[in-house]
C-alpha cells in the first residue's frame, strides 16, 4: 500500500510536470507565433525575430531535457517552509516558485545540511523516482523535535548508499541527488584559478567535475555562455559515458571532446608505443617544432637571376636576408610574417625592376610600378623564389614533412641519438595518432593561417557579428529579458552571414577559441605538450582538473601534480576526496594490497559500504582460459542478469574473448565502446578509465602488469571498477 506521505509527493510532483507540460506547449506557441510572424525586410527586423525565435527554441531544448527525475529532493525549512529541489527551477502561473534548481544559493543546504549544521534545514528528503512516478522517499531529520522516536534513528547516507547499489546503465547516472558535502564545496567553489580535485577509485571525481560545470554554466551565466566550457576526457569511450549528464542538468553549452579531439577536423584513437608516445608527449618537442619552422625560412646561398617578361632581374640574398629579418621582428607566425616578407621583397623587386627598365630607355612613372609589382608576383621565377626562401606550410604537412625526412630531423636535432630519431620516422601516409595531437596544434600556432582572401573575409564577419550583437541586445531590451538571455549568444543565429550553430558548435570547430572554462577529467594521463594544447584553450587559467596521480597508466604521465602542471601553471588549490561512495571495501582493499605490493604510490580512501560478494580469483590452464572466462560471466549474469558487466583484458585477447562471449551471449556482447552500450562489454584496461560498471572480470592480470611501462596503474585501475563484484581469471597467480 501507498503511505499517505508517498502519496503526497506523488500528487505533489504530478503538478510540477503538469507545469512543465504546460511550459512546453506555451513556449511552442510562441515559437510557433514568432515564425509566422513578417519581421520585414531589414537585417534589424530580422535579428529581432531571429532573437524571440532562438530564446523559446532553447527554453523548449531546456525543458525537454529534464522529464527524467524532475524532482529529486525536499527541504523543510525553520518556520514549516518546505522547498523542493529539482533539475530546473519552476513557476506556478503567479510566478511563484514552486521547484528550485538545484544550483542556485538557496538549495545549498540540500547537500551541505548535517545534524551537527543543519543550515536552518529541520530534514531533509530524498525523492526517488522512475519516470514521472515517485517510488520511494527516504528522511534524514536533523530537528529532533520531528523524531518521534529515538534519535539514533537519525539517517545519515542512507539515499547515497541505496544509489549506489542500483545496477547501472552504462552511462553515468544524474547523481546530482547524492552529492555529498564534501562534493558539494569543490562544486561551489570560486570559478578563478586553477582547481585540482584528488581522489582515489570510487570518490566520484567525475560526478564532481560535471556538476562543477553545470554550476558554473549557471553561476556564471554571462561570462561562461558566448566562451563555453571545455570538458576532456581520456576517450571516446569515456565522453559516450557521461554525454548524457550536462543535458539532463539543462546544460547544452558544452564541448565534450577526447584527448584523440582537440585539434579541428581531427579525431583520432590511434595509440602509438609507450616509447613514442612519451618522446612525443615531452616538452622538449616545442622546441624542436619551433626549430623546425624557423628552418623554413632560408636565405639563398647565392644571388638568382629572375626572369620577369623577357627581362632579367638579380636577386640578391641581402635583400631577402634584410626582408627576411624585418618579417621576423613582427613576432608573428609564419604564414602571416610571410606575407611581410613578400611583401617587402617585391617592393624592393619593383623599385629594382623600374630603374632597370628606365635604364634600357622606357619610361616608367609611379602609375605603371603596381602594373610591374604584379608582373612580379605573377613570374614563376618569383614565386618559386620567394617561395623556396619562405614557404607557406599547413601544419599536417608540417609534421609530415618532420616524421618522413629523416635528413631533415637530423640536422634539427644534432644531440639526439640515431635510435631516438627513429622513434619518430614514419611514411606521410600514416594516420594521425593521439599523440600527434599536440603536435600538430603547436605547428598551427607557430605557423598561422595562410590566406588572405579568407582573412579578409573574416574581418567582414567579425564587423557583421558586432552589428548582430547589437540587434540582438536591443531585441533583448524590447522584450524585457535583461539578464536572462546573453546577447552574444542570440546573435549566432542571426542573417544570412552570420556564423550559425551554438557556442559549443563554433568553438569545436575553431582551434583559436579560447573558453571561458575548462575541465580535465583522468588529468594525470596529460602529456608537457597535451597541457600546452589546454594552456591556449584556457589562456584565463580558470580550470577544474580532477584525477588520481596513482591511476596514470600513460608513459607521458607525470608522477605528481606539481610536475603534470608545469606547463600550464606553478598555482593551484588542491581539493581531496576521501570517501569511496562506489567500491565495496573488499575490493578496495584487494586492489590497494595489490597497488602497495608494486610500491604504487596510491591515495588511500575509506570505503563507506561492502557488497555480499568475496574477490574471486580462478587461475587455469593456458588452454581453458577464454573458455573459463565464459564461464565466470555465465555465472555472474545467473546472480544479476540485468547489470553491467565488463570483462577487461589485455588487448591482444579483447577481440578472442569478445568472440566466444559473443556466441553465449550474442547481442547482449559489445567490444570497445559499443560494449558501452550492451549489458557485457570487453573492454581493455585503457578503455575502462573513469567508467565504472556492476561488475568486472579481469583476465590475466600479469600481462596487464608486465604489458606496459605502467601496468601495475593499469590493473589497480581495472580492479577498481566495479561497484559490487570482483572476478580475476588467470594462468598464473598474480605477481
Amino acid at each position: 500500500m501507498v503511505s499517505p506521505e508517498l502519496a503526497r509527493e506523488r500528487e505533489y510532483v504530478s503538478t510540477l510536470y503538469a507545469r512543465l507540460d504546460a511550459l512546453r506547449v506555451e513556449t511552442q506557441e510562441q515559437l510557433d507565433a514568432v515564425r509566422r510572424s513578417n519581421a520585414g525586410g531589414t537585417h534589424q527586423n530580422r535579428s529581432e525575430r531571429d532573437s524571440f525565435a532562438r530564446i523559446y527554441t532553447d527554453r523548449i531544448a531546456q525543458l525537454n531535457e529534464v522529464d527524467e527525475r524532475l524532482a529529486f529532493g525536499r527541504l523543510e525549512l525553520t518556520g514549516g517552509v518546505n522547498r523542493y529541489i529539482g533539475r530546473i527551477g519552476l513557476r506556478d502561473t503567479d510566478q511563484q516558485p514552486i521547484l528550485l534548481d538545484w544550483r542556485v544559493p538557496q538549495a545549498s543546504a540540500f547537500y551541505q545540511a548535517t545534524a551537527a549544521t543543519p543550515l536552518g534545514a529541520r530534514a531533509r528528503r530524498h525523492l526517488t523516482s522512475k519516470g514521472r512516478q515517485i517510488t520511494r522517499i527516504e528522511d534524514e531529520i536533523f530537528d529532533q523535535d520531528l523524531l518521534q522516536g529515538d534519535v539514533s534513528e537519525l539517517q545519515g547516507e542512507g539515499a547515497l548508499l541505496a544509489a549506489l547499489r542500483e545496477t547501472r546503465t552504462g552511462r553515468m547516472s544524474d547523481i546530482v541527488a547524492t552529492i555529498q558535502a564534501e562534493q558539494d564545496r569543490i562544486i561551489r567553489s570560486d570559478l578563478a584559478g586553477v582547481l585540482v580535485v584528488q581522489g582515489g577509485p570510487g570518490t566520484g571525481k567525475t560526478a564532481v567535475a560535471l556538476h562543477r560545470a553545470a554550476f558554473l554554466l549557471y553561476s556564471h551565466r554571462e561570462r561562461l555562455r558566448s566562451t563555453g566550457v571545455l570538458i576532456v576526457g581520456p576517450s571516446p569511450s569515456f565522453l559516450q559515458y557521461i554525454e548524457a549528464v550536462l543535458p539532463s542538468l539543462g546544460e547544452t553549452g558544452v564541448v565534450l571532446a577526447s584527448v584523440g579531439q582537440l585539434y579541428p577536423g581531427l579525431d583520432t584513437t590511434v595509440e602509438d608505443s609507450p616509447d613514442v608516445a612519451a618522446l612525443k608527449g615531452s616538452d622538449e618537442m616545442a622546441s624542436l617544432i619551433s626549430r623546425g619552422v624557423r628552418s623554413r625560412q632560408q636565405v639563398p646561398a647565392g644571388p638568382q637571376t629572375l626572369d620577369v617578361n623577357g627581362e632579367k632581374l638579380v636577386l640578391q640574398p641581402q635583400l631577402v636576408a634584410s626582408a627576411m629579418a624585418t618579417a621576423q621582428q613582427s613576432r608573428k607566425p609564419h604564414n602571416v610574417a610571410r606575407q611581410q616578407f613578400q611583401k617587402t621583397v617585391l617592393n624592393a623587386l619593383t623599385k629594382k625592376l623600374a630603374e632597370q627598365l628606365r635604364s634600357h630607355g622606357s619610361t616608367i612613372d609611379e602609375a605603371d610600378l603596381s602594373w610591374l609589382r604584379e608582373d612580379l608576383r605573377s613570374s614563376h621565377d618569383v614565386r618559386v623564389a620567394l617561395n623556396t626562401a619562405w614557404l607557406p606550410l599547413t601544419p599536417e604537412k608540417f609534421i609530415q614533412d618532420l616524421f618522413a625526412r629523416p635528413n631533415w630531423l637530423a640536422s634539427l636535432t644534432p644531440r639526439w641519438t640515431p635510435e631516438r630519431r627513429a622513434l619518430l620516422r614514419r611514411d606521410r601516409d600514416v594516420p594521425f595518432s593521439i599523440s600527434d595531437v599536440p603536435l600538430l596544434d603547436e605547428a598551427a600556432e607557430l605557423l598561422g593561417e595562410f590566406d588572405a582572401k579568407n582573412d579578409a573575409e573574416k574581418r567582414e564577419r567579425k564587423q557583421q557579428r558586432k552589428r548582430d550583437v547589437e540587434n540582438a541586445e536591443a531585441a533583448i531590451r524590447n522584450m524585457g529579458v535583461e539578464g536572462l538571455v546573453n546577447a552574444d549568444d542570440l546573435a549566432a543565429g542571426f542573417g544570412e552571414t552570420a556564423v550559425r550553430g551554438s557556442t559549443a558548435d563554433r568553438a569545436a570547430a575553431d582551434r583559436s577559441w579560447t573558453y571561458g572554462h575548462i575541465v580535465v577529467d583522468e588529468a594525470q594521463e596529460l602529456s608537457p605538450m597535451q597541457w600546452r594544447v589546454l594552456r591556449r584553450r584556457g589562456p584565463l587559467r580558470s580550470f577544474t582538473i580532477v584525477g588520481d596521480v596513482a591511476q596514470a597508466s600513460s608513459a607521458a604521465a607525470a608522477p605528481n601534480w606539481a610536475q603534470a602542471l608545469k606547463a600550464l601553471t606553478d598555482d593551484f588549490r588542491l581539493e581531496e576526496l576521501t570517501v569511496n561512495y562506489r567500491t565495496p571495501a573488499q575490493i578496495t582493499a584487494a586492489a590497494e594490497r595489490m597497488a602497495l605490493a608494486h610500491n604504487l604510490p596510491i591515495t588511500q580512501s575509506t570505503a563507506v559500504r561492502e557488497s555480499e560478494w568475496p574477490v574471486d580469483w580462478l587461475e587455469v590452464e593456458a588452454d581453458e582460459l577464454v573458455s573459463a572466462v565464459v564461464d565466470v560471466v555465465d555465472e555472474d549474469r545467473e546472480i544479476d542478469s540485468r547489470g553491467t558487466l565488463a570483462v577487461i583484458v589485455p588487448a591482444r585477447l579483447r577481440h578472442t574473448v569478445y568472440l566466444a562471449l559473443e556466441r553465449q551471449h550474442h547481442e547482449s556482447v559489445g567490444e570497445s565502446a559499443v560494449g558501452l552500450s550492451r549489458p557485457i562489454a570487453v573492454l581493455t584496461p585503457q578503455e575502462t578509465k573513469g567508467l565504472e560498471f556492476d561488475s568486472v572480470v579481469i583476465v590475466e592480470p600479469n600481462e596487464i602488469v608486465v604489458g606496459s611501462a605502467r601496468g601495475v596503474g593499469a590493473l589497480y585501475v581495472a580492479m577498481t571498477r566495479p561497484t559490487q563484484r570482483l572476478h580475476l581469471v588467470g594462468t598464473e597467480p598474480i605477481i
